[in-house]
């Protein structure tokens, strides 16, 4: 197939590609290049796919010097115009798109760069999607949709109707325009709640790395609410699986939907929505422990109270996606905190 993937810089889309490239898929990513975080590592990740940071330049196609179906592109999704002259030239089979403005304490500081990014930014994804009749739009949403719910484990069957972040809102709006372009115009899509997803090439604004690195540069960690918190985290190669097994299978209609008992997570049209998380909820302060012991080093932890637009505990039920596509989180925590504690140690050298 050809594949459009959004934010092949990132660190989902930047493991995709070379998935889909491996097996043999004609890749066109597309990234704006954004300054939330080091664009150094952006660029890294770029390289590592065989794109050269003195090639690229925005509006300009570059091919990879590593594998032959790669071209990149750098473009910021608000360029609505470019993005439908994209999608008018390549003729995309399927689209991924990964491309947002991510962070939850971030949308606490600057909320109109969410709605630029995760709001206007999909909907010239959704447009052309539209008019150039794509087989199937993947797309990724997020577990802090579920906001307030404290039913245990999240399942795509719960409401998600109370979000305790703009990030939130944003992800669950794009689940809404989602479904509607499906009704409205019948194009197969597909949304993945992603739970915090870490590995080799991760973020530098998430917890294992930012923890990974104070620690090696012998400075305390914050850890928040007393580290009293929960999450599934979800090694980089189980998202991949995932995203790969979902992309060959297009979303259908649900034959059985009941509009006097609605389902949330699939339609009458051709939309399904799935968790993609370990089943394993684990402690902050156990999380840590499994950093200290792959670094062999303690931490100085600071405690500090709850912040802003986070939640409790996460903890995915993924019984609809491993229904569908045959796929669970299969990755202990210990196992791939040590493979991004090498990745790290060899990156930068330490």
């Amino acid at each position: 197939m050809k594949i459009l993937i959004t934010g092949t810089a990132g660190f989902i889309g930047f493991h995709l590609a070379e998935r889909l490239l491996a097996r043999g898929d004609d890749v066109v990513g597309l990234d704006n290049i954004n300054n939330y975080y080091d664009v150094n590592l952006k660029y890294g990740r770029l390289a590592a796919s065989g794109i050269a940071r003195d090639e690229v330049a925005p509006g300009t196609m570059v091919q990879s010097s590593r594998h032959e179906g790669y071209r990149f592109v750098q473009m910021d999704l608000a360029d609505g115009a470019g993005v439908a002259r994209l999608f008018e030239n390549e003729k995309f089979d399927a689209v991924c798109h990964l491309a947002a403005q991510a962070g939850v304490r971030y949308s606490l500081e600057n909320p109109a760069a969410y709605i630029d990014s995760n709001i206007v930014g999909f909907l010239h994804i959704l447009e052309p999607c539209r008019h150039h009749g794509v087989n199937h739009l993947v797309y990724a949403s997020s577990s802090s949709v579920y906001g307030l719910n404290r039913g245990l484990p999240f399942s795509v069957e719960q409401t998600v109707d109370h979000p305790v972040s703009l990030y939130a809102a944003t992800k669950k709006s794009c689940e809404l325009m989602a479904h509607a372009y499906s009704h409205l115009y019948h194009i197969p899509a597909t949304g993945l709640r992603f739970f915090t997803v870490y590995g080799p090439w991760g973020r530098p604004d998430m917890a294992m790395f930012l923890f990974t690195r104070a620690i090696l540069e012998n400075k305390p960690i914050q850890v928040f609410n007393h580290g009293h918190m929960a999450r599934s985290f979800t090694y980089i190669d189980d998202i991949v699986d995932a995203l790969v097994k979902v992309i060959d299978k297009p979303a259908a209609p649900n034959p059985d939907w009941n509009g006097e008992d609605p389902d949330p997570a699939s339609s009458p049209a051709p939309h399904r929505v799935y968790n993609i998380g370990s089943s394993e909820s684990v402690e902050l302060k156990a999380f840590i422990d499994a950093i200290e012991e792959a670094l062999g080093k303690k931490a100085e932890r600071i405690l500090l109270p709850m912040q802003p637009g986070d939640v409790l505990e996460t903890r995915a039920d993924c019984t609809a996606l491993q229904q569908a596509v045959g796929i669970t989180p299969k990755v202990m925590v210990e196992e791939g905190v040590q493979k991004f504690v090498n990745w790290y140690r060899e990156y930068y050298g330490v």
